[in-house]
């Protein structure tokens, strides 16, 4: 897994304050392999509620997450009860890894 300690507890921090504490967070995509080299940072993030505005829910955590990571682009992807589930996020709780 290609992030920092201190990269993965802001990771988490950011997730509670901003979608609760019982949110949860998985790593995804390109960041996930150490022989890799670059790339964005993938998320999910699975809640048990439904979200009224999820695209602001997830600028506000993309954004948050890139500062603590230096200005790295970040994607988030959410996953709550009100919103379709598509491929990708089968695809992200397959090969991501729990923060």
């Amino acid at each position: 897994m290609r992030i920092t300690p201190d990269q993965m507890v802001a990771i988490r921090a950011g997730v509670s304050q901003l979608a609760g504490d019982d949110a949860r967070v998985w790593l995804f995509g390109s960041r996930v392999h150490d022989e890799a080299r670059g790339g964005d940072v993938d998320l999910l993030v699975e809640m048990d509620v439904a979200v009224t505005e999820p695209a602001l829910l997830s600028a506000r955590l993309a954004s948050r997450v890139s500062r603590a990571m230096y200005g790295r682009k970040v994607d988030v992807l959410i996953k709550a009860l009100n919103l379709k589930l598509l491929p990708i996020h089968f695809i992200a709780l397959a090969e991501g890894i729990r923060l």
